[in-house]
């Protein structure tokens, strides 16, 4: 039987997230369960800020378990990879560099292991004090409403549960099995999940909770959105089973919108109606929204990022369904250059 130095190896990507560093390593101070349980490895993807000095600097305060290792410009897979290769816990616990987590983040998954598990995961949600524009996205992004609940905190779904990288973890044994995170730029959480889910059962841990700061423009939240429409057909190229009808949601809503856009330009004296209903739809959410996070500045918001998200990931969807499915092209990752900006 392996003896593990730990219950848990935390592993953070970053790249040019020196501030987000900090935030999210006082975060890990602060948990409830005790630094004897958990190591930290940060891996750097060849920044060029100071996130090599100030890791330095938590290092020699010895608060935390904590481990730098760097490498070249290779993305957040490779990343994730090299510190599972360095860890030294029973389980591997990823959350990504612009995440903060709750106090008990890491002690709700103690009490919930209590049976050996191949992977787990938990919601993300957003704090008091983010921006206006974040809760708008978060909403959108994690609401039923939105999403089918199969992002978020929502308890109800209509399709698999898969852990998402900001915020999930898996056994070792199973990593020696299956090999770590693939090669796809986007997406390739979802399908080691999938590889994952066939070694075992994976669970969600409703109170592991981290505050997710998300993307931090519009432009940025279409652009992501996008790559996550094209990695949608990329994942179903791998394996047909991850692809799920409610995935074809966005695209055919997409369809619908374009359709009713032209039919109102032909006919808008019939289509105001229908007009007049998607705005009071997206007023209710919106209404919904502020209510929940108790924020009135949310309300233009969610009239905006709603149908960014819905047209983003389904004209990304779209794009790469016509592109791989029906022509046979290659695989393709939609937005590359300059994506975080």
């Amino acid at each position: 039987m392996l003896m593990y130095s730990y219950r848990f190896s935390i592993i953070v990507p970053t790249y040019n997230r020196l501030d987000e560093i900090r935030e999210l390593l006082d975060s890990l101070e602060k948990q409830s369960l005790g630094k004897d349980a958990f190591e930290v490895l940060v891996v750097d993807d060849g920044s060029t800020d100071n996130t090599a000095a100030y890791v330095a600097e938590k290092l020699q305060q010895g608060s935390l378990n904590l481990r730098f290792i760097s490498q070249d410009h290779k993305g957040p897979g490779p990343a994730r990879n090299l510190g599972m290769e360095n860890a030294q816990g029973e389980y591997y616990l990823f959350i990504d560099s612009d995440c903060i987590a709750h106090e008990d983040w890491l002690k709700a998954y103690d009490e919930a292991l209590t049976e050996k598990v191949a992977g787990f995961g938990g919601p993300d949600r957003v704090r008091e004090d983010f921006s206006p524009l974040q809760k708008a996205i978060d909403y959108s992004m994690t609401s039923f409403l939105t999403t089918g609940g199969i992002r978020g905190s929502s308890k109800k779904k209509i399709s698999k549960y898969y852990p998402r990288s900001f915020n999930m973890g898996v056994h070792a044994e199973v990593v020696r099995k299956i090999g770590g995170f693939g090669s796809l730029r986007h997406g390739q959480d979802i399908e080691f999940t999938h590889r994952i889910r066939k070694e075992g059962r994976v669970i969600k841990v409703m109170d592991a909770v981290v505050y997710h700061k998300r993307r931090t423009s519009l432009w940025r939240f279409f652009k992501q959105v996008y790559n996550w429409g094209v990695a949608r057909i990329n994942l179903y190229k791998i394996d047909k089973g991850m692809l799920e009808f409610i995935h074809f949601f966005p695209f055919i809503g997409t369809l619908i919108v374009l359709a009713a856009l032209i039919a109102f330009f032909l006919r808008p004296a019939q289509l105001w109606p229908l007009a007049a209903s998607g705005a009071a739809l997206l007023l209710l959410m919106a209404l919904h929204a502020a209510v929940k996070y108790r924020d009135i500045r949310v309300l233009p918001f969610v009239p905006l990022v709603v149908p960014i998200q819905i047209l983003g990931y389904g004209l990304g969807f779209g794009a790469a369904l016509i592109r791989r499915v029906i022509f046979g092209g290659k695989e393709t990752a939609g937005f590359v250059k300059h994506y975080y900006k």
